[in-house]
Protein backbone atom coordinates (compact mmCIF):
# COMPACT_ATOMS: atom_id res chain seq x y z
CA UNK A 1 0.00 0.00 0.00
CA UNK A 2 1.17 3.43 -0.97
CA UNK A 3 1.79 5.90 1.70
CA UNK A 4 1.93 9.80 1.53
CA UNK A 5 3.90 12.84 3.85
CA UNK A 6 1.35 15.24 4.61
CA UNK A 7 3.69 18.42 5.12
CA UNK A 8 1.83 21.19 7.02
CA UNK A 9 3.89 24.58 6.31
CA UNK A 10 0.82 26.83 7.22
CA UNK A 11 -1.64 29.02 4.77
CA UNK A 12 -5.03 29.20 5.49
CA UNK A 13 -6.36 25.90 5.24
CA UNK A 14 -4.53 25.61 9.16
CA UNK A 15 -5.64 28.85 10.75
CA UNK A 16 -8.27 29.97 13.32
CA UNK A 17 -9.85 33.21 14.06
CA UNK A 18 -8.08 35.34 16.74
CA UNK A 19 -8.82 39.20 17.78
CA UNK A 20 -6.25 39.90 15.18
CA UNK A 21 -7.60 37.73 12.36
CA UNK A 22 -6.69 34.54 10.92
CA UNK A 23 -3.71 32.66 12.25
CA UNK A 24 -1.95 29.42 12.24
CA UNK A 25 -2.71 27.40 14.78
CA UNK A 26 -0.94 23.77 14.74
CA UNK A 27 -3.11 22.63 17.36
CA UNK A 28 -6.28 22.74 16.12
CA UNK A 29 -5.40 21.63 12.77
CA UNK A 30 -3.21 18.61 14.08
CA UNK A 31 -6.17 17.29 16.05
CA UNK A 32 -9.08 18.45 13.27
CA UNK A 33 -7.33 15.83 10.50
CA UNK A 34 -6.16 13.02 13.02
CA UNK A 35 -10.16 12.79 13.92
CA UNK A 36 -11.13 13.29 9.91
CA UNK A 37 -12.94 9.93 9.22
CA UNK A 38 -12.29 10.53 5.37
CA UNK A 39 -8.71 10.42 5.63
CA UNK A 40 -9.17 7.26 7.13
CA UNK A 41 -11.74 5.56 4.70
CA UNK A 42 -10.99 2.69 2.56
CA UNK A 43 -9.19 3.36 -0.35
CA UNK A 44 -7.31 5.97 0.80
CA UNK A 45 -3.66 5.97 0.85
CA UNK A 46 -1.90 5.22 4.38
CA UNK A 47 -0.33 8.52 6.00
CA UNK A 48 2.09 10.31 8.31
CA UNK A 49 2.07 14.18 9.75
CA UNK A 50 4.64 16.61 9.48
CA UNK A 51 4.65 20.64 10.61
CA UNK A 52 7.06 23.21 9.69
CA UNK A 53 8.08 25.49 13.15
CA UNK A 54 7.06 27.85 12.41
CA UNK A 55 3.80 27.85 10.72
CA UNK A 56 3.86 30.69 8.11
CA UNK A 57 1.63 32.73 6.13
CA UNK A 58 2.39 32.13 2.91
CA UNK A 59 3.22 35.64 2.30
CA UNK A 60 6.79 35.09 4.50
CA UNK A 61 7.97 32.51 2.26
CA UNK A 62 10.92 33.24 0.51
CA UNK A 63 14.18 31.46 -0.40
CA UNK A 64 15.22 29.62 3.04
CA UNK A 65 11.71 28.13 3.39
CA UNK A 66 11.86 26.81 -0.34
CA UNK A 67 15.11 25.05 0.82
CA UNK A 68 13.44 23.91 3.84
CA UNK A 69 10.96 22.39 2.36
CA UNK A 70 12.66 20.74 -0.79
CA UNK A 71 15.35 19.25 2.34
CA UNK A 72 12.58 18.06 3.78
CA UNK A 73 10.86 16.04 0.59
CA UNK A 74 14.82 14.70 -0.02
CA UNK A 75 14.98 13.76 3.75
CA UNK A 76 12.34 11.56 3.32
CA UNK A 77 11.84 10.71 -0.62
CA UNK A 78 13.04 6.76 -0.14
CA UNK A 79 10.22 6.57 2.88
CA UNK A 80 7.02 7.32 0.31
CA UNK A 81 5.28 6.59 -2.40
CA UNK A 82 4.20 10.83 -2.46
CA UNK A 83 3.90 14.09 -0.55
CA UNK A 84 1.20 16.80 0.16
CA UNK A 85 2.84 19.91 1.10
CA UNK A 86 0.05 22.31 2.73
CA UNK A 87 0.47 25.68 2.08
CA UNK A 88 -1.17 28.98 1.93
CA UNK A 89 -2.22 30.49 -1.69
CA UNK A 90 -1.01 33.64 -1.95
CA UNK A 91 2.61 32.48 -2.79
CA UNK A 92 1.89 28.70 -3.19
CA UNK A 93 2.77 29.44 -6.97
CA UNK A 94 6.06 30.41 -6.38
CA UNK A 95 7.10 27.65 -4.23
CA UNK A 96 5.58 25.12 -6.43
CA UNK A 97 7.68 26.35 -9.29
CA UNK A 98 10.85 26.61 -7.20
CA UNK A 99 10.45 22.83 -5.92
CA UNK A 100 9.78 21.94 -9.69
CA UNK A 101 12.94 23.23 -10.14
CA UNK A 102 15.38 22.30 -6.69
CA UNK A 103 14.11 18.27 -7.49
CA UNK A 104 15.92 17.26 -9.51
CA UNK A 105 15.29 13.59 -11.33
CA UNK A 106 11.93 13.32 -8.96
CA UNK A 107 9.75 10.33 -9.99
CA UNK A 108 7.06 11.09 -7.59
CA UNK A 109 3.99 13.39 -6.72
CA UNK A 110 4.75 16.41 -5.06
CA UNK A 111 1.22 17.89 -4.46
CA UNK A 112 0.84 21.34 -2.73
CA UNK A 113 -2.75 22.55 -1.71
CA UNK A 114 -4.62 24.58 0.34
CA UNK A 115 -7.38 26.24 0.85
CA UNK A 116 -9.58 29.83 0.92
CA UNK A 117 -11.85 29.35 3.90
CA UNK A 118 -10.03 27.82 6.91
CA UNK A 119 -10.62 24.15 7.71
CA UNK A 120 -12.36 25.14 11.30
CA UNK A 121 -14.99 27.00 9.09
CA UNK A 122 -18.43 24.99 8.11
CA UNK A 123 -17.82 25.67 4.41
CA UNK A 124 -14.21 24.94 3.94
CA UNK A 125 -13.05 23.90 0.81
CA UNK A 126 -10.07 22.51 2.11
CA UNK A 127 -11.46 19.03 2.94
CA UNK A 128 -12.10 18.44 -0.76
CA UNK A 129 -8.63 19.64 -1.36
CA UNK A 130 -6.72 17.59 1.12
CA UNK A 131 -8.62 14.89 0.51
CA UNK A 132 -8.35 14.68 -3.18
CA UNK A 133 -4.27 15.47 -2.58
CA UNK A 134 -3.55 12.44 -0.78
CA UNK A 135 -5.09 10.39 -3.00
CA UNK A 136 -3.63 11.68 -6.24
CA UNK A 137 -0.28 11.71 -4.43
CA UNK A 138 -0.66 8.10 -3.66
CA UNK A 139 -1.92 7.21 -6.96
CA UNK A 140 1.26 8.49 -8.07
CA UNK A 141 0.23 8.62 -11.83
CA UNK A 142 1.79 11.75 -11.73
CA UNK A 143 5.52 12.52 -11.44
CA UNK A 144 6.25 16.01 -11.07
CA UNK A 145 5.48 19.01 -8.40
CA UNK A 146 1.55 20.28 -8.90
CA UNK A 147 -1.09 22.06 -7.67
CA UNK A 148 -4.50 20.63 -6.67
CA UNK A 149 -7.22 23.21 -5.88
CA UNK A 150 -10.63 23.36 -6.97
CA UNK A 151 -10.80 20.02 -8.66
CA UNK A 152 -8.15 20.92 -11.22
CA UNK A 153 -4.56 19.42 -11.25
CA UNK A 154 -1.68 21.56 -12.65
CA UNK A 155 1.60 21.95 -13.57
CA UNK A 156 3.47 23.41 -10.64
CA UNK A 157 5.50 25.81 -12.67
CA UNK A 158 2.79 26.54 -15.11
CA UNK A 159 0.04 27.93 -12.72
CA UNK A 160 -0.37 31.60 -10.99
CA UNK A 161 -2.53 32.27 -8.70
CA UNK A 162 -6.33 33.43 -10.14
CA UNK A 163 -8.41 34.51 -7.48
CA UNK A 164 -8.31 35.60 -3.93
CA UNK A 165 -11.44 34.68 -3.05
CA UNK A 166 -13.14 32.23 -5.72
CA UNK A 167 -13.09 28.19 -5.28
CA UNK A 168 -11.02 28.14 -7.92
CA UNK A 169 -7.69 29.73 -7.07
CA UNK A 170 -5.38 28.80 -9.70
CA UNK A 171 -4.89 28.80 -13.57
CA UNK A 172 -2.58 26.94 -16.19
CA UNK A 173 -2.91 29.73 -18.98
CA UNK A 174 -0.33 28.40 -21.43
CA UNK A 175 -0.67 24.30 -20.53
CA UNK A 176 -3.94 22.19 -19.99
CA UNK A 177 -4.81 20.60 -16.66
CA UNK A 178 -3.37 17.65 -15.52
CA UNK A 179 -6.22 15.93 -14.25
CA UNK A 180 -9.52 16.97 -13.27
CA UNK A 181 -11.52 15.64 -10.42
CA UNK A 182 -15.21 15.09 -10.45
CA UNK A 183 -17.04 11.84 -9.79
CA UNK A 184 -13.63 10.19 -10.81
CA UNK A 185 -10.12 11.86 -11.01
CA UNK A 186 -9.30 12.05 -15.11
CA UNK A 187 -5.92 12.12 -15.76
CA UNK A 188 -5.08 13.47 -19.11
CA UNK A 189 -1.77 11.26 -19.68
CA UNK A 190 -0.55 13.00 -22.48
CA UNK A 191 0.12 16.08 -20.88
CA UNK A 192 1.63 14.33 -18.08
CA UNK A 193 5.46 14.80 -17.90
CA UNK A 194 7.84 11.60 -18.45
CA UNK A 195 9.52 9.96 -15.44
CA UNK A 196 13.44 11.80 -15.83
CA UNK A 197 16.70 9.90 -16.46
CA UNK A 198 18.75 11.30 -14.04
CA UNK A 199 18.88 10.60 -10.44
CA UNK A 200 16.60 11.97 -8.00
CA UNK A 201 18.81 15.35 -5.86
CA UNK A 202 17.75 17.97 -4.12
CA UNK A 203 19.83 21.34 -5.11
CA UNK A 204 19.20 24.38 -3.06
CA UNK A 205 19.24 28.03 -3.95
CA UNK A 206 21.17 30.57 -3.44
CA UNK A 207 19.72 33.93 -2.30
CA UNK A 208 20.34 35.78 -4.94
CA UNK A 209 19.59 39.39 -5.65
CA UNK A 210 16.50 38.82 -8.16
CA UNK A 211 13.52 41.35 -8.98
CA UNK A 212 10.61 42.00 -11.07
CA UNK A 213 9.83 45.00 -13.09
CA UNK A 214 6.69 45.82 -14.40
CA UNK A 215 6.38 48.25 -17.40
CA UNK A 216 2.88 50.79 -17.75
CA UNK A 217 2.31 53.72 -19.75
CA UNK A 218 4.45 56.72 -18.31
CA UNK A 219 7.00 54.60 -16.94
CA UNK A 220 10.61 56.49 -16.35
CA UNK A 221 12.97 54.02 -16.89
CA UNK A 222 15.97 56.12 -15.23
CA UNK A 223 14.29 56.25 -11.85
CA UNK A 224 14.71 52.11 -11.52
CA UNK A 225 18.67 52.38 -13.21
CA UNK A 226 20.48 51.82 -9.95
CA UNK A 227 19.13 49.13 -8.81
CA UNK A 228 18.55 47.48 -12.60
CA UNK A 229 22.06 47.98 -13.63
CA UNK A 230 24.20 47.68 -10.39
CA UNK A 231 22.32 45.34 -7.39
CA UNK A 232 20.17 42.81 -9.14
CA UNK A 233 21.63 39.70 -11.26
CA UNK A 234 18.57 38.03 -12.10
CA UNK A 235 15.52 40.77 -14.07
CA UNK A 236 12.05 39.42 -14.95
CA UNK A 237 10.79 42.13 -17.14
CA UNK A 238 6.83 42.11 -17.51
CA UNK A 239 5.58 43.77 -20.70
CA UNK A 240 2.95 44.36 -23.11
CA UNK A 241 1.51 41.68 -25.22
CA UNK A 242 3.51 39.38 -26.54
CA UNK A 243 6.87 41.68 -25.71
CA UNK A 244 6.34 45.34 -25.84
CA UNK A 245 7.71 48.26 -24.13
CA UNK A 246 7.30 51.95 -23.95
CA UNK A 247 10.24 53.63 -25.60
CA UNK A 248 10.48 56.77 -22.73
CA UNK A 249 12.58 58.71 -25.20
CA UNK A 250 14.93 55.56 -26.02
CA UNK A 251 15.77 55.42 -22.00
CA UNK A 252 15.30 51.87 -21.78
CA UNK A 253 18.25 50.20 -23.89
CA UNK A 254 20.88 51.56 -22.30
CA UNK A 255 20.21 50.89 -19.01
CA UNK A 256 19.56 47.26 -20.27
CA UNK A 257 22.83 46.93 -21.85
CA UNK A 258 24.51 48.52 -18.79
CA UNK A 259 22.70 45.74 -16.90
CA UNK A 260 23.65 42.44 -18.43
CA UNK A 261 27.23 44.14 -19.48
CA UNK A 262 27.36 43.60 -15.31
CA UNK A 263 26.62 39.85 -15.32
CA UNK A 264 22.81 40.44 -15.23
CA UNK A 265 20.12 38.03 -16.62
CA UNK A 266 17.46 39.93 -18.13
CA UNK A 267 14.05 37.69 -18.74
CA UNK A 268 11.03 38.79 -20.78
CA UNK A 269 7.78 37.30 -19.49
CA UNK A 270 4.40 38.69 -20.63
CA UNK A 271 1.72 41.28 -18.41
CA UNK A 272 -0.90 39.05 -20.10
CA UNK A 273 -1.53 35.48 -18.47
CA UNK A 274 -1.91 33.70 -21.45
CA UNK A 275 0.99 34.79 -23.47
CA UNK A 276 3.89 34.23 -25.44
CA UNK A 277 6.86 36.31 -25.90
CA UNK A 278 8.43 36.78 -29.20
CA UNK A 279 10.65 39.66 -29.08
CA UNK A 280 10.44 40.01 -32.25
CA UNK A 281 6.94 40.57 -33.28
CA UNK A 282 7.17 44.47 -32.85
CA UNK A 283 9.61 46.66 -33.73
CA UNK A 284 8.38 48.21 -29.98
CA UNK A 285 10.29 44.42 -28.47
CA UNK A 286 13.26 44.33 -30.88
CA UNK A 287 15.01 46.51 -28.66
CA UNK A 288 15.05 43.81 -25.49
CA UNK A 289 17.16 41.08 -27.78
CA UNK A 290 19.76 44.06 -28.67
CA UNK A 291 20.00 45.21 -25.17
CA UNK A 292 20.79 40.91 -24.42
CA UNK A 293 17.62 40.41 -22.97
CA UNK A 294 16.16 36.63 -23.31
CA UNK A 295 12.50 35.62 -24.21
CA UNK A 296 10.57 34.27 -21.58
CA UNK A 297 8.07 32.84 -23.92
CA UNK A 298 5.29 30.96 -22.01
CA UNK A 299 6.59 31.48 -18.65
CA UNK A 300 4.81 32.55 -16.09
CA UNK A 301 6.99 35.41 -13.68
CA UNK A 302 6.85 32.66 -10.98
CA UNK A 303 8.33 30.33 -12.97
CA UNK A 304 11.17 32.95 -14.66
CA UNK A 305 12.09 34.00 -10.83
CA UNK A 306 12.29 30.24 -9.30
CA UNK A 307 14.05 29.04 -12.67
CA UNK A 308 16.44 32.37 -12.19
CA UNK A 309 16.91 31.23 -8.60
CA UNK A 310 17.69 27.60 -9.75
CA UNK A 311 20.41 28.31 -12.22
CA UNK A 312 22.49 30.94 -10.89
CA UNK A 313 22.75 28.14 -7.77
CA UNK A 314 23.79 25.07 -10.51
CA UNK A 315 25.47 26.85 -13.34
CA UNK A 316 29.37 27.38 -13.84
CA UNK A 317 28.58 30.83 -15.73
CA UNK A 318 26.24 33.39 -16.80
CA UNK A 319 26.60 31.80 -20.41
CA UNK A 320 25.44 28.64 -19.00
CA UNK A 321 21.89 30.64 -17.19
CA UNK A 322 21.55 32.26 -20.22
CA UNK A 323 21.38 28.93 -22.73
CA UNK A 324 19.84 27.05 -19.77
CA UNK A 325 17.03 30.46 -19.58
CA UNK A 326 15.74 29.25 -22.60
CA UNK A 327 15.21 25.95 -22.55
CA UNK A 328 12.44 23.62 -21.19
CA UNK A 329 14.00 21.58 -18.28
CA UNK A 330 10.92 20.78 -16.06
CA UNK A 331 8.12 21.49 -18.53
CA UNK A 332 7.59 25.21 -18.08
CA UNK A 333 8.05 26.75 -21.23
CA UNK A 334 6.78 25.68 -24.44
Amino acid sequence: MSRVLILHTGGTIGMTKTEKGYQPDGAYFRQAIFHMDSLKAEGMPEWDFMETDPLLDSSRMAVAEWNMIGQLISDNYEKYSGFVILHGTDTMAYTASALSFMLKGLRKPVILTGSQIPLCETRSDGRDNLITSLIIAGEAIVREVCIYFGGHLLRGNRATKFSADGMQAFISPNYPDLATAGIAIRYHKSVLREPPEEEFECQPFKNIPIGILKVFPGIRFPLFASVVCSKLQGIVLETFGSGNLPDDEGALLPMLEEATGNGAVVVVCSQCPQATVDMQAYEAGSVLRQAGALSGSDMTSEAAVTKLYYLFSTCRDVKEVKYYMEKNIRGELT
